[in-house]
């Protein structure tokens, strides 16, 4: 099949044109696959809308995985089609004699048309299939700038177009607006300066779904991530000089909850008090994680701290829960931790507000109290403190740090936060936050046993220190 049948076909008859068979062997080797431990029973190829004719050939297709238990997944994979002697070093999924398939989004020149149609506003439209493109900014990228990809590609891939712009790509989707969109939009409108700001988007609407494809933010230069800031800082003994940008990081934070909590006129934003209920269902889902990572729990030394402790766990978890309703519900960042955000010379910036992807939308979009950002970060604090020496073979984090950075952050966020959103008082507070660190370090202690036993220590010291502190 040479290259300008392959490409007719597409546009044509794209079921018939892209193998199925490959495209599934294809998908589940990368790493932006989320079924990979799942039993799935096919692929299908639901929709693909072709953006711009070439050559080469660049589309977005809609891919389905049906699991064997009933439930699917949807992926969305922009496509582009080159002859066999260009085939990429990365990237193919099928080979048809003179002419290869690849996935566009490992070719940052692909990457770039992409951009190039969200800047001109462009609207693809194939049959009842609609791409749109939106551009809300002044200013555009170049043609034939320079493109780069940004970090290691995981559940999104993203690029950097001419250091001004960059461009993500939502792997897997869902119907409905992604709460990246959905919380950039909101807190440029109500004039939260600590974001990247929204430039563009696209979108996909059609008979499959409506759903979110992707952003395009203005690009932070010469900035520091925060888990970078903080790792190497420890490592090169300066920790006592993160301090007070942790400090400030806790200032922004509070001023981010006080703005996604200050229209009472919108409905997806609109606080909401909570009820007994929501915290009940908080406590049942941790005690479901003890009950499941207790009954389970190998015999390791890292382990000896917390082992058999699992009653006195839940009875912490039962004190913790008495008398800590209260505050608000509100929209969160739902994935805080300090690799979400950067330092440069404005300070510090707040990234990726679509909560955690493995979570189904609805859940992601669902108004819940920012203490549960807060634990997240000071998690983070404990990770970072011995990332130092686990991962760069430096020096240790000084005695007492993650206490000290735990008490900057928070000192920071209760000056800036609207006190209403949390529960009445300093005891009821420090009570909630604690519970979801419990949650927190629960899930750490899950994913560590099955990922990385060298990293236990952490979560089992979050443990320990959440059954031994006294409580206020």
């Amino acid at each position: 099949m040479s290259l300008a049948e392959l490409d007719a076909m597409i546009g044509s008859d794209p079921a018939s044109a892209i193998p199925t068979r490959e495209l599934a062997e294809w998908a589940v080797a990368q790493r932006w696959f989320g079924s990979k431990s799942r039993d799935f029973g096919e692929f299908n190829v639901l929709d693909v809308v072709v953006l711009d004719a070439g050559p080469p050939l660049l589309a977005v297709m809609l891919l389905e995985a049906r699991l064997l238990a009933g439930t699917h997944e949807l992926y969305q994979l922009p496509i582009v089609t080159r002859a066999a002697d260009d085939a990429p070093a990365e990237g193919v999924i099928a080979r048809r004699n003179g002419a290869v398939l690849c996935d566009a989004l490992l070719d940052p020149r692909e990457m770039a048309r992409l951009g190039a149609l969200m800047a001109r506003a462009a609207v693809i439209e194939r049959g009842e299939s609609v791409v749109r493109f939106g551009w809300d900014a002044a200013e555009r990228p170049k043609a034939g700038g320079e493109v780069r990809v940004m970090g290691v590609e995981q559940s999104n891939s993203s690029i950097v177009l001419d250091d001004r712009f960059a461009l993500k790509v939502f792997r897997r989707i869902e119907a409905g607006t992604n709460p990246e969109l959905e919380m950039l939009r909101f807190l440029a409108a109500h004039n939260f300066p600590h974001i990247a700001p929204l430039e563009g988007y696209y979108n996909y609407h059609g008979p499959v779904l409506d759903a979110t494809l992707g952003v395009m933010q203005r690009y932070i230069p010469h900035a520091s991530d925060g888990w970078t800031l903080a790792v190497d800082a420890l490592a090169q003994g300066r920790g006592d000089e993160l301090l007070e940008r942790l400090h400030d990081l806790g200032a922004v934070t509070g001023r981010m909850h006080a703005v996604l909590a200050s229209d009472s006129e919108d409905r997806d934003f609109a606080p909401e008090h909570p009820s007994e209920e929501n915290v009940a269902l908080i406590t049942a889902t941790i005690d479901e994680q003890i009950e499941r990572t207790f009954i389970e729990m190998p015999e390791l030394d890292a382990l000896a701290p917390i082992a058999r402790r699992a009653e006195e766990l839940r009875d912490r978890l039962s004190l913790l829960s008495h008398h800590s309703v209260g505050g608000r519900l509100i929209r969160c960042h739902g994935d805080y931790h300090l690799g979400q955000t950067v330092f440069g010379a404005d300070g510090w910036t707040v990234l990726d507000f679509e909560g955690e992807p493995g979570r189904p939308l609805r859940e992601r979009r669902r108004k819940r109290s920012p203490l549960r950002d807060v634990a997240g970060m000071l998690r983070s604090f404990a990770y970072a403190a011995l990332a130092s020496e686990l991962l760069l073979e430096g020096p240790p984090a000084p005695a007492g740090w993650e206490q000290q950075a735990r008490e900057r952050f928070l000192a920071g966020y209760f000056q800036e936060v609207d006190r209403q959103l949390l529960p009445a008082g300093e005891q009821a507070t420090n009570r909630l936050l604690s519970l979801f660190e419990m949650e927190k370090a629960l899930y750490e202690l899950r994913y560590e046993l099955d990922n990385r036993p060298d990293w236990l220590p952490v979560p089992v010291a979050a443990i320990v220190r959440l059954l031994e502190e006294p409580l206020q």
